[in-house]
């Protein structure tokens, strides 16, 4: 029940740990192993990061995961403020509930041109036909976590490109009742491959007007993008140089936490989910 443990204890505690830890890492170098085969560095990269998140995910009852838009390199600093918003609004929620929680971001490419040109073939086999595997990759990290720590829930955040990344990764989970994902304006080529369960929040409007990029207006999507160059190179020229995709101006496929309806939608997932006096009051009633 309480009370301080006995030095003598204190070692044997660290003997089973480091034995625990050591258990956890010839797993998780096995699972490397059959995910990335002979790709040394493939290997080395995968068991550093998952051992870092098993380690860093112990204690807490929350593990929030961020899937950029795009092709998935920006970080949360960089990326527009109403992306950012949704992260910091869904993180501030868990926390007014009670729960403690980390947040990671899964970049699914590098930064640099370089980086792009490398995975352009499968940043355009994922848009065109919702396949990658990267997802897999996701996928098998979120199950080996969810079966190491049974009491941890996880929650997907993704917006445009991020949210067709959760929904594919929801789908090649299928069921992990752990697992839930909030997806905020889905690019319309993977509509016809996603799949909503109790578990997903799926949104294809701000409610303040349709989303261009999420019911295939393709008028508007198309001047947002021809439009962009104009928009980076005018920044450019007046002295104040903007990252490209802020210079891609869609009026509707943004989902600012200060819009009633995103707002209402969201925290209505997550209490609906994870409040349990709400819970407790509605099987009372």
């Amino acid at each position: 029940m309480g009370g301080y443990i006995s030095c003598h204890n204190n070692g044997l505690v660290g003997k089973k740990m480091m034995s625990g830890y050591l258990t956890l890492e010839k797993e998780v170098s096995h699972l490397a192993q059959q995910l990335f085969g002979d790709d040394l560095k493939g290997r080395t990269r995968f068991t550093s990061r998952l051992l870092d998140i098993c380690t860093r995910t112990q204690g807490k009852d929350f593990f929030l995961i961020h899937n950029p838009g795009g092709w998935g390199s920006t970080p949360l600093e960089d990326c527009l403020e109403w992306e950012r918003s949704i992260v910091e609004g869904v993180s501030a929620t868990i926390e007014r509930l009670g729960y403690n929680w980390l947040l990671i971001q899964y970049l699914r490419s590098g930064s640099s041109w370089w980086a792009h040109m490398r995975d352009i073939k499968e940043e355009t086999g994922f848009f065109l036909k919702g396949e990658s595997c990267k997802v897999r990759i996701m996928a098998t990290e979120l199950k080996f976590i969810t079966e190491h720590i049974n009491t941890l829930k996880v929650i997907l955040i993704g917006a445009s490109q991020g949210a067709a990344f959760s929904n594919a990764v929801m789908r090649q989970l299928g069921e992990f009742p752990q697992i839930y994902s909030i997806e905020l304006g889905l690019f319309f080529p993977h509509m016809p491959r996603r799949v909503i369960t109790e578990r997903t929040l799926a949104m294809d409007s701000n409610g303040t007007m349709p989303d261009p990029m999420a019911h295939r207006n393709l008028r508007a999507g198309f001047k947002a993008f021809i439009t962009a160059p104009f928009r980076w190179i005018k920044c450019r020229m007046e002295g104040k140089p903007r990252k490209f995709s802020y210079c891609i101006n869609t009026p509707g496929h943004d989902y600012n936490w200060k819009y009633p309806e995103v707002q209402r939608q969201v925290e209505g997932f997550l209490n609906f989910n994870f409040d349990t006096k709400s819970n407790a009051e509605v099987i009372i009633s």
